[in-house]
């Protein structure tokens, strides 16, 4: 039977309702619910779960929705009473807040006139107004958004380009302004390496690995995964490269990017040939043969970082790649076991993955994503946890556990599986103790194929650093204790799986050669420079626990407590834009 609560006018953002969603499905008696804003597009995701009554219907989007299917009535009122308690938890813990809270831009720019930046992590489909907003207000935007129009984007990227503003995103997951995390960002130490990234889990890491060698980060600069496709043009890569080309702090400059559209990369490359610093550069999906001039072309994320410490450190850069310690002893696998299955919460680790298990099996380094996969074949399965498809509804796989713990579990029953991809990826945002909590599903897994008569191979990589919150050395020690191989990074971790099943990567010898010099202007407005000259003031637009980096590292940060507008009614909300 399904019971609908509706809480009118009682907005909360969505990891706050997700997060709440989990806790009160552990109710015995509770065979389903959902907790989410009452939006149109929320509605639709109550409807495809199952949950979709007619007192949801005539909510309204600035409502809390509630439905649950129980057989119990009376677990109506122990729901109702736990998600009071979570509200009212909530509450006490904003009061202990030592930043102002508004809600409106005016007041915003009120309490902190000398705010540069506006860091925006509201739902999607209001996610192109505010951007717009924080434009007029003269801000450069860090988008943490998706679900965004690619029109809305080459649009509010165009603006702030005119504006000599820049804009990070949207579905910009992560970035590092003057040693401020941004969103989902683990704590790298300052330093003379500079980032520009279409790739969020790609900059983490490339930044952690930059760390835990001994050198530091200066700025990494997010642009949003389809900065660098045909339509856009990579507007922000660009603003980002000539930004760091002019902060005298940044001595090499990293750039890092899911596959791009080809013409694009290179105008790109173009741009790296005007620079007078060295840059080293990841497209994923190559596989370079060459260095040319100052620019390094890299084939995985942890090549990238190694070449980046290389070249501020002096040294002679390698031309056979980075291979680490990946070979593995011993392995004891039935006839049957032949398939690596990859479950990762990042994006970029994941495609790398798929990268090298296509290049590994003889099929290419070049990888499409098709319905939810990276990479399916011959029972390999490479699965990105974080696309859309698995997060409807859902909090991502770096803060919440369940749906790769479901993965594991039919992944070890499969008896084609010989062994187990993950990566844990540490930081502000992310689970504070995800091995702990994958732990349990893995032992599952190790357990079941054991009754079976096989050996199951669990290969992680933790990809974080030694002054992230999680305790980086403590999430090793964790999986180790457990009987998971734990490798450096995630480069390591797909070889050492590759070994396990008798595969092996063939690594190419770069040659360095000449290459012409261009001449593009290089000259950047007065406000990119600012913004990598001076520390970031930020007005946070959405999810309050962004503000925990911001305050940790003493920047100044006002929290604007958004809330649709027009209660989300659209035809209200364009009507209210259009008399501005």
């Amino acid at each position: 039977m399904l019971y609908t609560i509706i809480k009118k006018n009682s907005y909360q953002d969505s990891i706050n309702l997700m997060l709440l969603t989990n806790e009160v499905s552990t109710i015995e008696g509770v065979n389903k619910i959902q907790v989410m804003m009452a939006t149109p597009s929320n509605k639709d995701l109550f409807k495809g779960a199952g949950l979709h009554t007619e007192e949801l219907e005539a909510a309204e989007s600035s409502d809390m929705a509630i439905v649950l299917d129980t057989d119990d009535e009376s677990k109506l009122a122990e729901v109702e009473a736990k998600v009071e308690q979570y509200l009212k938890d909530q509450s006490i813990s904003g009061a202990k807040e030592t930043f102002e809270t508004v809600r409106t831009w005016s007041k915003a720019k009120d309490a902190l006139p000398n705010a540069n930046v506006a860091l925006i992590s509201v739902p999607g489909e209001y996610a192109a107004e505010e951007g717009e907003n924080a434009l007029d207000n003269d801000l450069h935007v860090f988008m943490f958004s998706d679900n965004v129009a690619i029109e809305d984007e080459v649009r509010l990227k165009k603006k702030a380009h005119e504006k000599g503003l820049i804009f990070m995103g949207p579905d910009c997951g992560t970035g590092i302004l003057d040693g401020v995390p941004m969103a989902f960002a683990n704590v790298v130490n300052k330093g003379r390496i500079g980032i520009v990234g279409a790739s969020g889990t790609g900059i983490q890491e490339v930044s952690a690995i930059i760390d835990r060698l001994g050198e530091g980060v200066s700025h990494a600069i997010g642009t949003g995964g389809r900065d660098l496709k045909d339509e856009v043009g990579a507007i922000t890569m660009m603003n980002g490269i000539k930004a760091l080309e002019n902060h005298a702090q940044t001595e090499v400059i990293a750039i890092v990017s899911k596959p791009p559209a080809k013409e694009v990369r290179d105008e790109v490359v173009e741009l790296l040939h005007s620079l007078s610093k060295p840059v080293v550069a990841i497209f994923l999906g190559e596989k370079p043969e060459k260095h040319e001039g100052n620019v390094y072309h890299a084939y995985t994320l942890a090549e990238t970082a190694h070449i980046a410490v290389d070249l501020v450190r002096g040294n002679e850069v390698r031309n056979d790649g980075y291979v680490g310690d990946y070979k593995f002893e011993g392995a004891s696998l039935t006839d049957n076991q032949n398939a690596i299955k990859g479950l990762y919460s990042g994006g970029t680790l994941a495609s790398e993955a798929a990268v090298m298990l296509s290049d590994a099996l003889g099929l290419g380094s070049e990888i499409t994503n098709e319905e939810g996969y990276v990479f399916r074949k011959d029972g390999h399965m490479i699965v990105d946890l974080g696309d859309d498809k698995y997060t409807q509804g859902k909090p991502h796989p770096m803060i919440d556990p369940e749906t790769r713990a479901n993965f594991i579990k039919e992944a070890a029953k499969d008896e084609q599986t010989a062994v187990i991809l993950l990566d844990f990826v540490l930081g502000y945002g992310s689970h504070n103790d995800m091995a702990s909590a994958l732990l349990p599903a893995i032992q599952e897994g190790m357990e079941h194929a054991k009754s079976e008569g096989r050996d199951l191979y669990f290969v992680a990589s933790v990809c974080g650093t030694k002054s992230d919150p999680q305790d980086y050395q403590g999430h090793i020690n964790r999986l180790r204790e457990a009987g998971i191989i734990v490798k450096d990074n995630n480069d390591e971790a797909i070889r050492t799986a590759l070994d396990i099943i008798g595969l092996a990567m063939n690594d190419v010898t770069k040659e360095h050669v000449e290459a012409e010099k261009t001449n593009i202007d290089l000259t950047i407005s007065e406000q990119i420079s600012e913004l990598v000259n001076d520390r970031p003031r930020i007005i946070n637009v959405g999810l309050k626990s962004f503000t925990d980096a911001i305050v940790a590292n003493n920047v100044p940060v006002v929290q604007y407590d958004w809330r649709p507008i027009a209660g989300g009614n659209a035809r209200m909300r364009k009507i209210l834009s259009l008399l501005k």
